[in-house]
């Protein structure tokens, strides 16, 4: 399956990185979700990525936004992520895949003449109905978190 703008974001609940089950709909009515996909906690893209967020998370507060991670990694490698770079925001553990599969972010990838399977660096700004409003898909880090910050200010503005 691929979820585009303008659908409604497909519903899900994983564990947090404290084991807490999260739901979309936790935030529906209320908040801009920042939902993004990443393929993995402690390499140099992700990490990048993730003190990025980390360092704009105010700015994401104060435009009424939430800021979640998924990656297939468990819960406890999220806490030692975290922990590492304190990250403010919540991690979720989606094991078995079945999440990164509902929004088509599950794709084949090739890496050195080698392909496998593997999360492809994604994000989606959903609103408070749950509307997906903006997608950006095989994200590259540098820049991105100002994009998306761009674009919520001025849905806002």
């Amino acid at each position: 399956m691929t979820v585009t703008e303008g659908m409604q974001a497909p519903s899900f609940t994983l564990p947090d990185q404290n084991g807490n089950p999260v739901s979309l709909e936790d935030f529906k009515g209320e908040k801009y979700t920042v939902l993004y996909f990443y393929p993995k906690d402690m390499t140099p893209g992700c990490t990048t990525q993730a003190c990025e967020f980390r360092d704009a998370e105010e700015d994401f507060s104060g435009l009424n936004a939430v800021i979640l991670g998924v990656s297939a990694d468990s819960k406890e490698r999220h806490t030692k992520f975290i922990e590492k770079h304190g990250l403010p925001f919540t991690l979720l553990a989606d094991e078995e895949k079945e999440v990164c599969e509902q929004y088509g972010v599950w794709v084949q990838k090739k890496m050195y003449g080698k392909e496998f399977m593997g999360i492809e660096r994604t994000t989606f700004l959903i609103d408070p109905t749950g509307t997906i409003i903006k997608e950006w898909r095989k994200v590259k880090v540098k820049n991105h978190i100002e994009e998306v910050l761009k674009t919520l200010k001025e849905l806002q503005a």
